[in-house]
């Protein structure tokens, strides 16, 4: 369950700790490497709170700002120590180039939000939240696109388009290289709609899942499994590839 206190915590810790390791760089006037590898960290922990932060409220829309304006000042910093930090630093800094507009795209998405919220008491359109979805996986939003698709099918769970959703799900997994997530919700397609377009999809990417989590047997047997329900679709001919050049990856 989303919890903006717990959220805000987590985050203004380490915001804590970024702002004690700026402190220190600028106590010791340069960069050693102990202490770019702890900056460093703060900033993987920067890249956690923006890549799974779900922006619902005025409460995360303020730490987002919150947060940007950390980044802010911790390329500030990195400005002034870049000429005689070497080649660590710019890292970093392009690092924090990267991160500062990825908050941005969020903050934007948040507005988006906002302004095109239903009124109270009215139901999202699952359409709208479909595209959505569809939209942020595409555009490689795939925190944004996998709770937006978990939303839909539990919004529309018998609509037209709820097993293009849950393939959406796996879809989103397997892009992060999860491979044994996406595995589980490729599975559940054909569980959720047996007769839908989108199970000869799900058994061809369950199959790949299972190759790369190191299960060539049970890969081999699923791909199997769709050549001989589903002969005359195009995953099957993909599959009958597969199959015929056990050696391709």
């Amino acid at each position: 369950m989303y919890a903006p206190g717990r959220v805000r915590n987590s985050a203004c810790d380490r915001m804590l700790a970024a702002a004690m390791t700026l402190t220190c760089l600028v106590a010791i006037g340069g960069c050693v490497p102990p202490q770019m590898l702890t900056l460093r960290g703060g900033l993987d922990s920067l890249r956690v709170v923006v890549d799974t932060l779900v922006v619902r409220d005025s409460i995360s829309y303020e730490l987002l700002k919150e947060t940007r304006r950390e980044v802010l000042e911790l390329r500030d910093v990195l400005l002034s120590t870049r000429a005689t930090s070497g080649s660590t630093t710019q890292e970093l800094f392009e690092q924090t180039g990267r991160l500062e507009g990825k908050l941005d795209e969020v903050m934007g998405r948040f507005q988006q939000m906002r302004t095109s919220s239903p009124a109270p008491g009215t139901a999202l359109d699952p359409r709208q939240l479909y595209d959505q979805a569809t939209q942020d996986l595409t555009q490689g939003r795939y925190a944004l696109a996998l709770q937006n698709f978990r939303d839909f099918v539990a919004r529309d769970p018998a609509g037209d388009l709820t097993d293009n959703a849950q393939y959406g799900i796996g879809e989103s997994f397997f892009a992060q290289s999860r491979f044994d997530s996406a595995a589980v919700e490729y599975a559940k397609v054909e569980v959720l709609v047996p007769e839908g377009d989108k199970v000869p999809a799900a058994l061809y990417k369950l199959a790949l899942s299972k190759e790369k989590l190191g299960k060539a047997a049970e890969s081999k047997k699923t791909l199997e499994s769709l050549v001989k329900r589903y002969p005359l679709s195009g995953e099957a001919q993909l599959a009958r590839e597969r199959l015929g050049n056990p050696g391709h990856r």
